[in-house]
């Protein structure tokens, strides 16, 4: 009996083990999320990374912003049975986070586009120099609809942290808006990058002064069917590193390289290198963080998409690297800011 229960429980972890189809590691469960604690003084990408509270960071398909010496950490608030809306962290050095709350929450009121019950996704927020407003701009899909509505929402804040107030939602010029990115160029224009025409499009807008609305420069990029936009300049170049379309499934990034947000974007190869590069390491894009006060220095993000516990889908963030002409992001299982001189 001894021996049938050691083989049989061989069998079962091999089982366990064999299970995972998202990740780079095993398939994620609740009590692996409580039991694995983050490095403090590095990266380790994939891994659970717990808050200075000791409850692991929720802030899933999110961005970063960086004012006032901090760096604020927004994402979707993910595992609830309806979306509370977004998460905003701070940390002073990338490693540790402090939860500040709920930047932006859903609310009661049934006429509300963000009433309980509604989808948000990929929050992301800059600064306006003139208004000195926050401004959070997100994918929403209105409750009851699915991923019919396909919009734009807007919502604003005197402070990093919060609230947020919510402004409206809408098709840019008409087009459907799903995953997206913004990004502030060195004159101080704003972009939104957005997945249009049931994802098949992507494009991109420059925004009105208050950031708060789209411009008529609206522009297609390409028609690829590409998801998950993370743009970044370094020197005269823009970077765009999208994903493909396959549901919570990983599958292939693509990097794009232009001399004008408008483009032409020329096609470059995979960066992705290292296990599962392929899939983006079991991952999908969110954003590209460049790190202050120091050159050329970018962290890519990404998320590990567990359909089966969202909340603990895991952070990929690793840094790009710039060698021989080609953009590079190699998997680490540990690393820190040192790599970058």
């Amino acid at each position: 009996m001894l021996k049938l229960s050691l083989v049989t429980g061989l069998l079962s972890l091999f089982g366990q083990l064999s299970e995972a189809s998202y990740t780079t590691t095993s398939n994620h469960s609740e009590n692996q999320s409580t039991n694995v604690a983050q490095d403090s003084s590095a990266f380790r990408p994939g891994q659970v990374w717990k808050d200075e509270s000791g409850e692991v960071i929720n802030a899933h398909g999110g961005g970063l912003l960086f004012r006032n010496k901090t760096y604020y950490w927004y994402g979707e608030v993910r595992g609830e049975k309806e979306s509370k809306g977004v998460n905003v962290y701070s940390s002073k050095d990338l490693y540790k986070w402090k939860h500040e709350g709920l930047a932006l929450a859903t609310v009661s009121d049934s006429t509300s586009d963000i009433v309980r019950g509604c989808i948000i996704e990929r929050p992301k927020v800059i600064y306006n120099k003139k208004t000195g407003k926050y401004v959070m701009w997100f994918h929403l899909e209105l409750k009851g609809k699915g991923y019919e509505a396909a919009r734009a929402a807007v919502a604003v804040s005197d402070k990093p942290t919060g609230p947020f107030v919510y402004q409206k939602s809408f098709r840019p010029n008409g087009h459907m808006s799903r995953d997206m990115a913004l990004f502030v160029d060195k004159d101080g224009g704003a972009y939104h990058i957005y997945s249009a025409r049931e994802n098949y499009d992507l494009r991109i807008v420059r925004l009105k002064d208050d950031f708060l609305n789209p411009t008529t420069q609206d522009t297609l990029l390409f028609s690829n069917h590409r998801e998950a936009p993370a743009l970044f300049r370094k020197d005269d170049n823009y970077y765009l590193i999208t994903s493909g379309c396959t549901g919570w499934a990983p599958n292939e990034a693509s990097l794009h390289v232009s001399k004008s947000l408008f483009g032409p974007w020329e096609k470059l190869e995979d960066p992705m290198t290292g296990p599962k590069a392929k899939l983006t390491f079991g991952g999908q894009s969110t954003y590209v963080l460049p790190v202050q006060g120091k050159k050329d220095a970018f962290i890519f993000m990404a998320d590990i998409w567990n359909p089966k516990n969202l909340k603990d889908s895991r952070y990929v963030w690793l840094p790009i690297q710039f060698k021989e002409n080609k953009t590079i992001i190699e998997w680490k299982d540990k690393w820190d800011l040192s790599v970058f001189r």
